[in-house]
């Protein structure tokens, strides 16, 4: 049995910790240090001292874009299940060793890549028994199948939720309509049908096919030497096999013409999506699409969509806009709530701001504007361990360069108005959007 008294004085530390003031000398950047297991896991590390503490993040290309056509949310139930059994533990026992650890565990996944967390403090009596619990849960997850019942439960239980959401169906709707049959167009929860079907020989299926070395990156930060460091990478993941490195998915298409959806919903709201296929990760324009984007949408009340729609005319309370890079072409997404009755003028004067910011781009006064709160609030981007984990996990699941952290300032520094005109001129198209409107009718 844990020591409460001992978990929450643990508890209570790494709280306190967490409250110092950690702010790393981000004008160089982490020194970032790579190597590559013999079983094919690429590892990336970060040493820092500040905190007593350790953040490890192993990633696998098991996105929900790798579920089977006819299995969507499988990745996410894999993923849901990895902790509740391991071997001979079952999920009460990983949990309360966890919480005797003073350790967090965590997993989930996005459409294109899947993680599994450790925090844990770096002391050896707890570190040790923590490491080994996180590899057990990597190589040898059970999936109990009355686990999985609950787990599918509670699935339906939050798809029936969405089902009473305007934004979530819009969510869904716009990824449905963007991506067509292409494997991004998956609803990472899944739909009921598909959880209905998925089975136990699913998950193990989708276990042993995606969460091999060849499939996988690790990612360690926190107080280690580089020689901790290696042998850490080796006890949590270096007894995974080798297996396969996942295929390719698709390319994109573009639009190449509007589309429009519309749903019914009860409400005085109407929720409107609209957008195309954006960028990837490494795409060539990012810098230019990026504090283009801060000017038009994506700089909260100062942006020109907040500015015009929501300050000027009171058209919305809340309207935005943001690039998704992912591995293929990630999403543009402009999205606003507006009253029934002003959702036509919202929806023009949008279109209209849109088209107006692709043909005649920034002014200098907003490229400045936007220049020094992006530059100036990067630093927050770094301030902790599991934040740096989180940019490292970025870096090595698409190969970003190992100095991205320290060229992004001087990238936005160096974009000039010109370049994103021309970076939106071919890459956003406003006449070719899709776009759905979910609520009430005039």
């Amino acid at each position: 049995m844990p020591n409460f008294g001992t978990t929450t004085f643990l508890r209570a530390w790494i709280l306190a910790l967490c409250f110092i003031a950690f702010v790393p000398q981000v004008e160089a950047g982490p020194k970032i240090q790579q190597w590559t297991l013999d079983n094919g896991v690429r590892v990336y590390f970060v040493e820092t001292h500040e905190l007593p503490m350790l953040q490890i993040r192993a990633v696998f290309d098991a996105g929900a874009s790798r579920d089977p056509a006819n299995r969507a949310g499988l990745a996410r139930l894999t993923s849901a299940m990895l902790d509740e059994g391991a071997g001979d533990l079952t999920a009460d026992d990983i949990a309360s060793r966890f919480e005797g650890l003073g350790a967090e565990f965590g997993a989930g996944v996005d459409r294109d890549m899947a993680t599994v967390d450790l925090r844990s403090l770096s002391d050896s009596a707890l570190l040790d028994p923590a490491l080994d619990l996180f590899s057990k849960i990597l190589s040898a997850p059970s999936f109990p199948a009355a686990s999985l019942e609950r787990n599918r439960a509670q699935a339906l239980v939050a798809l029936q939720k969405d089902m009473q959401s305007p934004g979530a169906i819009a969510d869904k709707a716009f990824y449905r309509e963007l991506y067509g049959d292409h494997p991004y167009a998956h609803d990472p929860q899944g739909d009921e049908s598909s959880l209905k079907a998925i089975t136990r020989d699913d998950l193990q299926t989708q276990y042993r096919s995606y969460f091999v070395g060849a499939n996988a990156w690790l990612v360690i930060v926190g107080d280690a030497s580089l020689r901790q460091a290696r042998k850490i990478a080796e006890r949590v993941i270096g007894h995974l096999p080798t297996g396969q490195a996942a295929v390719p998915i698709p390319l994109v298409s573009a639009l190449d013409a509007p589309r429009q959806k519309q749903v019914a919903f009860p409400a005085t709201q109407t929720h409107i999506i609209l957008g195309q296929p954006g960028m990837r990760r490494g795409d060539p324009d990012y810098f230019p699409l990026y504090v283009g984007n801060y000017i038009l949408g994506g700089g909260g009340l100062v942006s020109r969509l907040s500015m015009e729609v929501r300050e000027k005319r009171g058209l919305s309370y809340s309207v935005y806009s943001y690039f998704l890079p992912l591995r293929m072409a990630g999403p543009l997404v402009i999205g606003l709530q507006t009253k029934n009755a002003q959702r036509d003028q919202a929806l023009k004067l949008v279109r209209q701001v849109i088209s107006d910011f692709v043909a005649k781009g920034p002014t200098e006064e907003e490229l400045n504007a936007a220049k020094k709160h992006i530059t100036g609030g990067f630093p927050l981007r770094l301030d902790s361990n599991g934040k740096i984990a989180e940019n490292l996990a970025v870096i090595a699941f698409y190969g970003l360069p190992l100095t991205y952290l320290d060229d992004f300032i001087p990238r936005i520094e160096a974009v000039t108005a010109e370049q994103i005109r021309n970076a939106f001129r071919q890459r956003v198209h406003p006449d070719q959007m899709v776009t759905v409107i979910v609520g009430g009718g005039r």
